[in-house]
């Protein structure tokens, strides 16, 4: 990566950020031309946080032209992600993928202190993600309020780590959004339900933390960056809605073989009150023989108690 170029990028992103600091998209046109013929990498795109200054821009201005090119632009960022090597993108050039580090999150301190804030907004709409991965261009960021500072050193420290998950994988680059906001935005959002920092705040953000973080699910973690899972339902999700779509195909068909097998117990088999059940010690049990071994063997017998749910195997 070549130093020129990005002091030049990084030139750019501040004159972008004063325009949209002051909703004044006057040149802003020459400057995304100026992006477009730049050979991009990802490092250049982490180190000098252009996508968060373009989109900036994208929000802001009323021109097409200027939407237009920004979206154009992003998008081609995007692709980056995509490509083994960390190809170029925008005007060309290439350059090697960042690797992404594997970090073990700190403990969350135990010191705590409650603090009022104001009450949590209403979750914004927006339309799906798709389903090639690609970030829909109407649903880059979506308008959240920002969430009030805190002086709370657990709550900080929360603050921090979700906005790390967020940032598990590149998609944030290209995506442009802002982590460090988003994952104050959640954390305002699991405070306000809790009104304290107590064990049950520290889990709710320990799972929030290791759902973003997950491999296997990057889906749930692009949907927050562009704003299709807004902060609020993301500090509300449980376990089974944040899963990844292989798990709860997983836990769907798991769920119909345990229903399957109880059904086959309960009326498969024959009422007897001859065993014992270990665990509840009473005699209400249906029992099945099955021939398990060779022919010449006796049949196998399994027992279910009607009472517990348990069962054991009799031979």
């Amino acid at each position: 990566m070549s130093k020129k170029e990005e002091e030049e990028i990084i030139r750019i992103a501040k004159k972008m950020d004063k325009m949209a600091q002051k909703k004044n998209g006057s040149g802003a046109l020459d400057l995304l031309k100026e992006l477009k013929n730049m050979p991009m990498t990802l490092e250049l795109l982490q180190s000098t946080r252009i996508g968060m200054s373009v989109n900036a821009i994208r929000k802001q201005s009323t021109d097409e032209e200027v939407t237009s090119l920004a979206k154009s632009l992003i998008k081609s960022w995007k692709k980056l992600l995509d490509e083994p090597g960390g190809g170029g993108g925008g005007g060309g050039g290439g350059g090697d993928k960042v690797p992404e580090e594997k970090k073990k999150d700190p403990p969350i301190p135990t010191t705590s202190s409650s603090q009022n804030s104001p009450e949590p907004r209403e979750e914004s709409s927006s339309s799906n993600f798709g389903e090639s991965g690609d970030v829909p261009t109407n649903t880059l960021i979506t308008t959240f309020p920002r969430a009030p500072s805190t002086s709370d050193s657990v709550r900080i420290k929360c603050r921090e780590m979700l906005s790390s998950a967020l940032q598990a994988g590149n998609d944030y680059i290209a995506i442009g959004a802002d982590c460090d906001e988003l994952g104050a935005q959640i954390e305002e959002c699991i405070f306000q339900e809790f009104k304290n920092t107590d064990m049950k705040y520290k889990n709710r953000v320990r799972s929030r933390i290791a759902n973003l973080k997950d491999v296997k699910n990057p889906n749930l973690r692009r949907n927050v960056l562009c704003g299709n899972v807004a902060p609020d339902r993301m500090a509300q999700m449980t376990a089974e809605e944040m899963a990844s779509d292989e798990l709860k195909e997983m836990r769907k068909n798991l769920t119909k073989e345990a229903i399957r097998e109880h059904q086959m117990a309960r009326t498969g088999g024959t009422q007897t009150d001859l065993f014992v059940c270990g665990k509840c010690k009473k005699k209400n049990c249906t029992y099945t023989q099955v021939q398990t071994r060779s022919a010449d063997e006796p049949m196998t017998t399994f027992v279910f108690c009607n009472e517990c749910g348990n069962r054991w195997k009799f031979c």
